[in-house]
């Protein structure tokens, strides 16, 4: 049986974390939050914002990368 040891995992979180957060600052994620589909009603003293198809993207995404984790271990 083989030991698991979680310091790399989160070592590599970290920095995926991280260059996630350096390429937002940047702003090479301009586009998110205006694709067709997300919701934006904006009155004079009301804002209403439905991400829609961003947050299915997201959840698209992030259901591939755990699938790819989990298939790899």
């Amino acid at each position: 049986m083989t030991q698991f040891s979680a310091g790399p995992l989160i070592v590599m979180t970290g920095v995926v974390l991280v260059l996630i957060g350096l390429a937002v600052w940047w702003g090479a994620f301009g586009w998110f939050g205006r694709l067709p589909g997300d919701i934006r009603i904006e009155r004079e003293n009301m804002r209403i914002y439905i991400p829609l198809v961003s947050m299915l993207l997201i959840s698209l995404v992030l259901s591939l990368i755990m699938y790819l984790f989990n298939r790899l271990r």
